[in-house]
Order: C-alpha cells, then sequence, then structure tokens
C-alpha cells in the first residue's frame, strides 16, 4: 500500500473519532451540566529515509472538555440546586467520592438528600438529612440548607485545580486522583439547573464539515485506486 493511502486511512480514522465526539455532544444536548467535547489533533511526521522529506499523518492525541459553564434555568423544584461559577457537588458512593454539577436532587426514605441515583449528596459534615414533614427547604447563595427549625446543613462545594484531569463515571459524576480544594464561598441557586453547554447549531455544523471532509478523502483514494490500476494496467501490457 502507498504512502499516500496510509496517510489518507489516517485522516479517516481521525474524522471517525471527531465525528463519534460530536455525535455524543448531540446526544447530551438536553443533559444537565453536560459539557461538551473536542478532539485534539496533532501533526505525526515520520523519517522515511535520510533526505527525503518524512510522511506526515493526521493523530488525535486526546479530548477535553469545553469549560464554559452552561445557561441556569429555573425549575421551581426546591431540591434542584445550580451551581453558578466554578465548582462541584461532592457525592458519596460505594466506590469514594464522585463530583457532580447536576444537582437534580431528592430525598430517599430516611429524609437524606441523594442524587436521582439514591448516592448521598455530602455537606460540611458528611450527608444532609432532612426531618421527616418538613416542607419549607431553602437553600441560600452559599449552599445552607435550612428549614422550619434553622439550618440543617451546608452543601460541600469543591473544585479543582486541573479540571480537566476529572474522569467521566456513571449517570453525570467524575472521578479524579487530584485532591479537591473547598470553595469557601459557592454560589448556588435554588430551584433551577444548569443546563448543558452544547451548543447545537454548533455541533450540526461541525458534522456537515466532517462529512464533507470524509468525501474528499474517499474521493482521494478512489483517484489513488484508479492511478494504481491504470499503472499496473499499463505495466502488463509494456511486458506482455
Amino acid at each position: 500500500m502507498s504512502n499516500s493511502i496510509f496517510i489518507a486511512l489516517s485522516r479517516q480514522s481521525a474524522l471517525q473519532r471527531e465525528l463519534d465526539i460530536v455525535a455524543n455532544n448531540l446526544a447530551n444536548v438536553n443533559t444537565p451540566s453536560y459539557k461538551a467535547e473536542r478532539l485534539v489533533f496533532r501533526e505525526f511526521l515520520v523519517d522515511t529515509q535520510p533526505r527525503a522529506p518524512g510522511l506526515s499523518y493526521v493523530q488525535d492525541v486526546g479530548q477535553y472538555r469545553v469549560q464554559d459553564e452552561g445557561p441556569i434555568r429555573q425549575t421551581g423544584n426546591p431540591l434542584d440546586v445550580a451551581i453558578s461559577g466554578d465548582g462541584y457537588f461532592v457525592v458519596g458512593t460505594d466506590l469514594g467520592d464522585r463530583y457532580t454539577r447536576h444537582g437534580r436532587f431528592q430525598l430517599d426514605a430516611d429524609g437524606t438528600l441523594t442524587t436521582g441515583n439514591g448516592e448521598p449528596i455530602l455537606g460540611q459534615a458528611g450527608p444532609i438529612t432532612i426531618p421527616q414533614g418538613e416542607t419549607d427547604i431553602s437553600i441560600s447563595g452559599d449552599g445552607v440548607i435550612s428549614g422550619r427549625d434553622g439550618q440543617l446543613g451546608r452543601l460541600r462545594v469543591v473544585r479543582f485545580d486541573e479540571p480537566q484531569e476529572l474522569r467521566h463515571a456513571a449517570d453525570s459524576l467524575f472521578t479524579t486522583l487530584e485532591d479537591p480544594i473547598e470553595v469557601p464561598t459557592p454560589r448556588v441557586v435554588q430551584g433551577s439547573l444548569e443546563d448543558s453547554n452544547v451548543q447545537a447549531v454548533l455541533e450540526l455544523t461541525n458534522m456537515m464539515r466532517i462529512s464533507r471532509s470524509h468525501q474528499s478523502v474517499k474521493r482521494f483514494l478512489d483517484q489513488e485506486d484508479k492511478r494504481q490500476r491504470d499503472m499496473m494496467d499499463r505495466l502488463t501490457r509494456a511486458v506482455s
């Protein structure tokens, strides 16, 4: 196989990977707190022989999340909480602490504040419990949860020096080996959720661009295949 075909196939492989990322972004356009992802590409040079130009391949070296805050949407549910600015809620799981910006909380049978999957949301002093029958729940801008009889707890909000190091876990959770840093004065909004920061029009534009690029590479491969077939045919006729 010629070097030109190897180079074209490397481009097709990168385009397929990018298309997977765009499709995943579009699938999560309505997922609260979801962050759009992008691929990072670089040119990968391969030396061929002395004094000859190297071969230039396309290589995707990783992906990153767009950290822009998504729109904050009012829901009216007192247990929906959005973070405005930097920070993550802390969730206690059987595998250790996990982190999320998805603030759609609920109460379990014991009155513990949990995620939609029943994992406890951690406050400054551990899981937060709401007394049975409490209907007047308020959450202040700095995360203090109060009821009719006073303060019930305070949401723990943390940040990270390297948020790109956070890795996806299940159910909008993240895990990391980095130590969390407490946010002393978080900014939370009760009765609201942070929407996805995915811009559907932008992602559809990216999908069309990828499709055009794929078609361009396919045309090149078709032309290269025809060129090689014609060359073999001429060589065969010349030998015979």
